[in-house]
């Protein structure tokens, strides 16, 4: 699993880098999107999510924190989301305003002649 998982950060965040280098700027929002996936995988991947078990101690019990899973990395990969989604939905409407006011989607504003 951890292969898999390991790959999949991997695609996700070359992917994303490639498209970030595009001349284009709807292929640059895509990237963010991609390369915000591959950094909401990795932190669920560093925080050791575990199936099974319970989220937080019971009552009056004292127990081993490695029989336990941790909340933190679930709560920070959700507030990315929400974080990204809003940044993704910022990017666009500036795109279409650029696009409004240049003609162009281009993200130095101007295309190359050749």
């Amino acid at each position: 699993m951890e292969l898999v998982l390991s790959l999949a950060i991997g695609v996700l965040a070359g992917s994303g880098v490639w498209l970030i280098l595009r001349p284009r700027t709807f292929q640059v929002i895509i990237g963010l999107a991609l390369l915000s996936y591959a950094v909401n995988l990795f932190i669920f991947g560093m925080g050791r999510l575990r199936t099974g078990v319970p989220p937080v101690l019971e009552k009056g019990q004292v127990g081993d924190p490695a029989f336990f899973a941790d909340p933190l990395p679930q709560a920070l990969v959700l507030t990315a989301i929400v974080i990204s989604f809003a940044t993704t939905a910022l990017f666009l409407v500036v795109l279409l305003a650029s696009r409004g006011l240049t003609g162009t989607d281009h993200v130095d504003g101007a295309e190359d002649k050749v």
